[in-house]
């Protein structure tokens, strides 16, 4: 659809339930940032009957600063813009859902009628009684009529969580559809640059990945005719860079005290395996309770912190991995000791500790494309597991870390490599002795029926010499794009 790139599968979905024959309650979940509020307002721009944003309730330090006042009169104000003709601000929130509904009836002409509540978690401000309202307004005439589609999205996804989707009270089983938004793939970051009309190579892509994540508000500052440094620079580095202090305004936005949250986040920053519940009380200092299952379960909704079971261990022995790209590159590069050079990036280009992150961070590009790289193997239709594996060593060996493990339903299992080099890759003896290490690792773990495959994935292929015949399968950074 014109305006809108990619998203192709989100909006078969939503054009379906748009032509739906009864009424529709729709939730749309995803990190701040990713393009919800983008892809509702472009996709029903024409076909809005009402479109409400709630103020931000919050300060970035995450104190509570806008009340139940003004987050009344602020609605009342789109209120009247979409035609009512009421002059009386609403008391409460029971008063100013009656006035929706009374709006919505008298402009309803028997075609679909779409109601958008936009960051719907900053409405619920403390002692207003919010979701008391919107239950009875969702309940007591929204789903009642058979031409309405209620779509409602915020980026605090934990409160969408607790009191939509797992809500166990007034709203429980009400919403229809629940659309969770990905950040995008780097075919779709591909396109988006295509779309903006700004020239990028593919390995420039994917670095830009590696700083952004995919999310395409942080993409939108790429500027055409720079360089990818260039723009890195002024992205980041500049002295009034646009994304420069982002990392407090994102949590400080999404959570009611946020220092728990960025206390994890920091410390999970600390090794790429992720650590355990166990590990992250003792270092952060946070108890072990049903709080922090919740802030945990917060992160990881948001799509900030992935929780996964290592390769071969059991399910009581959980990790958190760190996984959102942006926070891992702010933490690297700009948390504590921000460079005061503005034009560090180009500076600093082939700087061993910008190639070292390179290495590292193509790694977790990898791992949030590893579906592309199943349909690269041709087995993107079989079932599989991914997962890490941390080999600790003893006195006399080094311990590996293994980042990605596809272990599959045909019995193979996929061990990766993930190298990111500005060429063919190639494998000399040391690299070969190294591998067969790794994989004598993970054979003796596997079951008997099982086959372990070496997999490389590097940016342009593999060069074929006298050690190369240990790898099974090549993927490039073209098949990332597919």
């Amino acid at each position: 659809m014109e305006g809108i790139v990619g998203r192709k599968q989100e909006i078969t979905e939503l054009e379906r339930l748009y032509h739906s024959p009864k009424a529709e309650f729709v939730v749309v979940t995803g990190r701040r940032r990713v393009g919800k509020t983008y892809l509702i307002r472009e996709l029903f721009k024409d076909r809005m009957a009402f479109h409400h944003t709630g103020l931000s309730p919050y300060t970035e330090e995450g104190e509570e600063k806008v009340g139940l006042n003004e987050q009344l009169q602020h609605f009342f104000h789109t209120l009247k813009r979409y035609g009512h003709k009421g002059n009386a601000i609403p008391k409460n929130w029971l008063d100013a859902f009656f006035m929706l509904e009374q709006l919505i009836e008298a402009k309803d002409d028997g075609s679909r009628q779409v109601v958008f509540i936009d960051e719907i978690p900053w409405m619920d401000t403390q002692n207003s009684r919010f979701l008391r309202a919107f239950e009875s307004f969702v309940n007591g005439w929204a789903l009642g009529r058979r031409n309405m589609m209620l779509i409602v999205c915020g980026s605090a996804t934990s409160w969408i969580e607790d009191n939509f989707i797992k809500n166990q009270k007034g709203l429980y089983d009400r919403q229809t559809y629940e659309l969770c938004l990905r950040p995008f793939t780097l075919h779709e970051c591909e396109e988006f640059y295509d779309f903006i009309g700004i020239s990028m190579s593919r390995l420039d892509i994917v670095e830009m990945y590696m700083l952004t994540g995919g999310i395409p508000y942080y993409m939108g500052y790429v500027a055409p005719g720079k360089s990818l440094a260039q723009n890195i620079d002024l992205i980041f580095f500049c002295k009034n860079a646009k994304l420069r202090n982002e990392f407090d305004k994102l949590f400080g936005s999404l959570f009611r005290k946020a220092d728990d949250y960025i206390k994890i986040v920091r410390f999970l920053s600390t090794r790429r395996g992720g650590y355990s519940r166990e590990e992250i009380v003792h270092q952060t200092g946070i108890p072990s309770s049903s709080d922090l299952t919740k802030k945990l379960e917060s992160l990881e909704a948001s799509c900030f912190i992935k929780k996964y079971q290592p390769f071969g261990c059991t399910k009581r022995e959980l990790r958190y991995k760190l996984i959102d790209p942006f926070c891992l590159f702010y933490l690297k590069f700009l948390d504590t000791n921000k460079p005061t050079d503005e034009n560090f990036w180009q500076h600093n280009l082939n700087l061993p500790k910008l190639n070292a992150w390179r290495g590292l961070t193509f790694e977790d590009v990898c791992m949030a494309h590893v579906q592309q790289i199943k349909m690269a193997l041709g087995v993107g239709n079989v079932t599989s597991a991914e997962s890490a594996w941390n080999v600790q060593g003893d006195d006399n060996q080094k311990g590996t870390q293994i980042d990605l493990i596809i272990e599959r339903a045909d019995n193979v299992v996929n061990l990766c490599e993930m190298k990111y080099v500005a060429g063919l890759l190639s494998i000399d003896k040391e690299e070969d002795m190294k591998l067969r290490a790794r994989i004598a690792h993970i054979a003796s773990r596997m079951k008997k029926r099982q086959n372990v495959q070496l997999t490389i994935i590097t940016t342009y292929g593999l060069n074929y010499n006298k050690y190369s015949h240990i790898v099974q399968n090549t993927v490039t950074i073209d098949d990332l794009f597919t």
